[in-house]
C-alpha cells in the first residue's frame, strides 16, 4: 500500500471493506513522523482489520513493535477494535478524550447511569415497548460485554496539541470525538465528523452527570468549525478521503436544516411525539435501527426547540411537541 508521503509526515491508510453497505469501509491510519509511528483509530476487532494492519505495516517496512502509540478519535466499537490485541502484544500508550475513558473501560456505574438515562428518555419520547426492549439490552450488556473493556492504561488528551497534531474537539457524532489536524499539510483526521457518502449521525448521549447532551447542535458547531479550518483533505473513518471538504460540509449543514423543516411540517400536521415522528419518517427502519433513528429525531427536536421553532408539553409522562407561531 502506497503512503501519502510528505517531508515530515507519511500517512498509510488502512481501508477495510465493511459488511454494512451504509458504511462501505472502516478506515484507520498509520502515521509516520520523525520519532513516532502512530495508529489513529483501530478498526473492528476482527480478522480482516488485524490482517490489514499487519499487511500495511509489512508492505511499508514496519513491524507491530514499531508502533509508538494509538490515538483514538472516539470510543465507538468500529474505531477501537484492535486496541487490546495490539497492546497485549506490544504495550504502548493509548490516547483519547477524557470522556472516552468510562466508556472504554466499561465503567459499571457510568453504564448503569447511561441505561437509566435512556429508560427515562425513551419513556418521555413515547417509545413504549420498543424503548423498553432497547434499555433491557443495554442493562444486559453491562454484564455480557464487560470483557470488551479496553485493558491497560489510557491517557486522557487534555492539551490542544499531541505530537505534531493540533487537537480539535468535534463532538456531535459522539460526545468524545476529537479530530487531529496536520497543520503542515492542512489535512485532518476527522473520525466520523464528515463521511463522503452518508451523513454522520449525531447520537444522543448523557454527559457524566446524566444530562442530555445537545448532540445535533454540537454536530452543527463541529461542522462549522471544519468550514473555518478550510482544510484540503479529511481522512474519514469510513469511505473515501474527502478532498476540499467545504462543499460537502455545506451540503450536510443544508440537509440538517431541510430535515428540520420536514419534522416541523409533521408536527404541524398533528404528529406530536418523538416516537410517532420517527415512525412516520422512517417506517420499518424505526424498528430495525431504533437507537439511531431516535437519536436523529430527538437531536433535531432539541435543535428546533433551541431555535424557538417548536415547544413541548409533558402529558402523562410523554413529551408532545407543537410548532410555535411566528
Amino acid at each position: 500500500m502506497i503512503g501519502l508521503k510528505k517531508e515530515c509526515c507519511e500517512v498509510f491508510p488502512i481501508i477495510v471493506p465493511n459488511a454494512s453497505f451504509s458504511l462501505k469501509t472502516v478506515n484507520f491510519y498509520l502515521v509516520k513522523q520523525e520519532n513516532s509511528l502512530s495508529l489513529i483509530d483501530a478498526g473492528w476487532n476482527n480478522t480482516a482489520c488485524w490482517e490489514a494492519l499487519n499487511t500495511t505495516l509489512k508492505k511499508n517496512g514496519f513491524k507491530l513493535s514499531d508502533l509508538t502509540e494509538i490515538i483514538l478519535t472516539h470510543h465507538h466499537i468500529d474505531h477501537i477494535g484492535l486496541v487490546n490485541r495490539i497492546v497485549s502484544e506490544h504495550p504502548i500508550p493509548v490516547y483519547t478524550h477524557p470522556d472516552s475513558i468510562p466508556r472504554l473501560k466499561r465503567d459499571k456505574d457510568f453504564l448503569e447511569m447511561r441505561a437509566e438515562f435512556y429508560a427515562k428518555l425513551y419513556h418521555q419520547m413515547g417509545c413504549g415497548q420498543v424503548g423498553e426492549a432497547r434499555v433491557a439490552y443495554l442493562r444486559k450488556a453491562i454484564v455480557t460485554k464487560k470483557d470488551e473493556a479496553i485493558e491497560g492504561d489510557i491517557s486522557a488528551i487534555r492539551d490542544n496539541t499531541l505530537l505534531n497534531f493540533q487537537v480539535i474537539n468535534v463532538p456531535g457524532h459522539a460526545p468524545d470525538q476529537l479530530a487531529f489536524l496536520d497543520q503542515r499539510e492542512n489535512r485532518l483526521f476527522g473520525g466520523d465528523l464528515l463521511i463522503e457518502h452518508i451523513s454522520s449521525n449525531a447520537l444522543v448521549e448523557p454527559d457524566s452527570l446524566g444530562n442530555r447532551i445537545p448532540s445535533l447542535s454540537q454536530h452543527i458547531d463541529s461542522l462549522t468549525k471544519l468550514l473555518e479550518l478550510d482544510v484540503n483533505l479529511v481522512f474519514s473513518g469510513h469511505g473515501e478521503p474527502i478532498k476540499n471538504p467545504s462543499a460537502l460540509t455545506l451540503k450536510r449543514l443544508e440537509r440538517i436544516e431541510a430535515k428540520g423543516d420536514r419534522l416541523t411540517q409533521l408536527i404541524q400536521s398533528g404528529i406530536t411525539t418523538a416516537s410517532e415522528i420517527a415512525f412516520v419518517n422512517y417506517k420499518n427502519i424505526y424498528y430495525e435501527q431504533f437507537d439511531l433513528v431516535m437519536s436523529e429525531i430527538i437531536g433535531h427536536l432539541d435543535y428546533l426547540e433551541s431555535k424557538r421553532r417548536i415547544e413541548k408539553e409533558l402529558v402523562k409522562g410523554v413529551w408532545h411537541y407543537k410548532v410555535l407561531q411566528k
